[in-house]
């Protein structure tokens, strides 16, 4: 069971670096200025990149630990 902790630890913190860079990336391609829709605007891009940057890192933290071997031991059957 501990390997296992360690193993999803790996990825979650996969998933939290890859949720930022798709983050980046998105607003990167789809803010134009001479676009008309809400996606093009910047505004709610930084809205959405703030509200999740610090989940992501949330997410790499909590992988960090399990990959340690923090939470070795917690759940005992």
């Amino acid at each position: 069971m501990d390997k296992l902790k360690r193993i999803v630890g790996i990825a979650w913190m996969t998933i939290g670096l890859a949720s930022i860079i798709v983050l980046i990336a998105g607003a990167v391609m789809n803010i134009d200025v001479h676009g008309k829709s809400d996606i093009n605007k910047p505004v709610p891009w930084l809205i959405i990149i703030t509200i999740f940057t610090p989940i992501s890192i949330g997410l790499i933290i909590f992988g960090w630990y399990a990959l340690k071997g923090e939470y070795d031991g917690v759940i005992k059957t």
